[in-house]
């Protein structure tokens, strides 16, 4: 793509002027000189790139701190920068450590907490704490503000640097300073990191066997047995879910069960393509499920079912979703929602629709760029509203605490009533 390759052509020409300002032979001349050979990844644009050289001199015969920072990270800061410029929290430079992180947690394992966080507003927020993880068990909430981290105020800071501060080795702790909606004052809570395995999905249908006491309390679990109420739990959409998803729907078929329940809370999100996926199980070939659109740099993209369409219109299905469904959740929650297929319970979810591509800009080095943005097939955007359920049903933290589950229980009720 032009776009990227101008970034690799503009890396490579601060690298060559990293090195002019090194032996001091009149830099910025000699850049000025570079920049307009390369006149065209500029696109028409004048760009006077005397002020950078400029700075990068001025630190290198002035500065008297204790830095230790080498020429080469001094570019990677400057590229970091570049990117910060755009005032997108999702326009990201990965210097070489940042990049293998990075890569390790697409891979599905990495060392941390287990949760993931945004920006919003210049506040650090977590959308979702993930299964079996230390966040989990810490306790941590979507929707959680992480106002510190041990003792760094968190305010305005980018999200790959909260990242960087909140992972480390299995074993060491990390102390975050929540503020958190219905609480008074902030509270600190200490997590453990560990090696994390990302789950990807969970079935709920056993077996009623025996008969209760007559003291015995009939759970949520109890009655989606007795109701023929199948639950798919979907934690991301790796590259792993479509398959895992298909053998969940085997499993729905086989139990007989008429009515299902995809729960979407906490689900981050992942490929695009396994939303589509998904949702193609559920529409008929070539209806829409997702427009990403790419403003004036190149229009849009519709991306339509598979056309799998194993299920008739009888089938009732209940999405529930809240504010830690974000990006892929989304797509599929919006497209079932709106050809008729789903309902939406629970809280209006997180409002991730953007599209970031992974730019290889050296072997050790990578740009998250955001290149489109997500809408429904109606048009809705995802990245500026979220999805609000049909119907509303708050989980409050004392039904929590308390392992009550209201929103599973309303979504059970209008599914059998």
């Amino acid at each position: 793509m032009p776009t990227f390759l101008a970034i690799v052509v503009l890396a490579v020409v601060f690298f060559a002027g990293a090195k002019y300002g090194e032996t001091r032979q009149n830099p910025i001349e000699k850049v000025r000189d570079v920049v307009n050979k390369e006149a065209d990844i500029t696109q028409g644009v004048s760009v006077d790139f005397a002020p950078f050289w400029q700075v990068w001199n001025v630190l290198n015969e002035r500065y008297v701190g204790n830095a230790t920072t080498s020429p080469q990270e001094k570019v990677w800061g400057a590229v970091e920068g570049l990117a910060a410029a755009l005032g997108d929290p999702y326009t990201v430079f990965l210097p070489p450590e940042e990049s293998a992180a990075f890569e390790s947690e697409i891979q599905g394992s990495f060392e941390g907490v287990g949760m993931e966080i945004d920006s919003r507003e210049g506040v650090i927020v977590v959308v979702s704490p993930l299964k079996g993880t230390p966040a989990e068990a810490a306790g941590l909430q979507p929707g959680d503000k992480i106002i510190k981290i041990n003792d760094t105020v968190t305010t305005n800071m980018k999200v790959d640097k909260a990242v960087k501060q909140i992972r480390g080795k299995a074993g060491s702790i990390v102390r975050l300073t929540i503020l958190r909606n219905g609480k008074r004052a902030p509270f600190e809570v200490s997590v453990t990191r560990g090696v994390i395995t990302i789950p990807t999905i969970d079935t709920e249908l056993k077996p009623v066997s025996g008969k209760k006491g007559e003291n015995a309390t009939t759970t949520v679990e109890d009655t989606l047995r007795e109701k023929g109420v199948f639950v798919i739990k979907l934690y991301n959409f790796s590259s792993a879910a479509p398959e895992l998803f298909r053998q969940a729907l085997r499993d729905f078929v086989v139990s007989r069960a008429d009515k299902l329940i995809i729960d979407l809370r906490g689900n981050p999100g992942g490929f695009l393509e396994v939303a589509v996926d998904v949702a193609s199980f559920f529409l008929p070939a070539g209806e829409v499920v997702a427009v990403e659109d790419h403003g004036d740099k190149g229009g849009s993209r519709t991306y339509r079912s598979r056309g799998y369409n194993v299920f008739n219109d009888k089938l009732r299905m209940i999405i529930l979703v809240n504010a830690g469904s974000a990006s892929a959740s989304e797509i599929l929650a919006g497209a079932l929602r709106e050809h008729g297929k789903a309902t939406l319970v629970g809280v209006k979810t997180f409002g991730k629709g953007s599209v970031q591509e992974l730019v290889k800009i050296t072997p050790e080095t990578s740009l998250k760029v955001t290149i489109a943005r997500w809408l429904t097939p109606k048009g809705h955007s995802i990245s500026a509203e979220g999805l609000t359920p049909d119907v509303v049903v708050e989980r409050s933290q004392e039904d929590i605490e308390k392992g009550r589950d209201p929103q599973m229980e309303r979504a059970v009720e209008l599914l059998t009533k």
